[in-house]
């Protein structure tokens, strides 16, 4: 079974049912397949967004990683909780039942296909489904990887 990074706090609200669609910058094909989740080693930094490692966590026009506002307060809530988060571990499983397109205009940016200076740029959010948590962490046996890898 394929496991996913994904940093914290953004794993943990996904196991609370909070954050149902991982956005990311490409499309997958790995549909109604279980996945684990794997909570990345790397934490998110506390000031409303995490520092990318890969492209795949950036939002198109932004170059940066983030979401609505209401998501990062909430995850800045979380750190209110007398327990730490785990990372570097593996926390539960998922379904993505589905992968959509979520187009949107960036102005002022020159398209790499046309030079044109409002480009179209694309976000993909993958569409979660039956989150279990796992009764404990486990440590992945094989190197994590960015976005999808083979833990054991």
């Amino acid at each position: 079974m394929r496991a996913l990074s994904i940093r914290q706090p953004y794993a943990e609200l996904i196991l609370r049912g909070v954050k149902t669609v991982e956005c990311r910058s490409r499309p997958t094909r790995v549909l109604g397949e279980r996945f684990y989740i794997y909570a990345a080693g790397r934490k998110w930094d506390g000031a409303g967004r995490a520092r990318a490692w890969s492209r795949d966590l950036a939002l198109p026009g932004r170059g940066e990683p983030g979401g609505p506002p209401w998501m990062a307060e909430l995850a800045n809530a979380l750190r209110l909780f007398p327990h730490e988060l785990p990372t570097g571990v593996i926390v539960g499983t998922a379904v993505i039942e589905r992968c959509e397109e979520v187009r949107s205009e960036v102005r002022g940016q020159k398209s790499e296909v046309s030079g044109d200076a409002t480009a179209l740029n694309s976000l993909y959010h993958w569409h979660l489904a039956g989150v279990e948590r796992l009764a404990s962490p486990r440590k992945p046996e094989r190197q994590p990887q960015p976005v999808w890898f083979v833990p054991f």
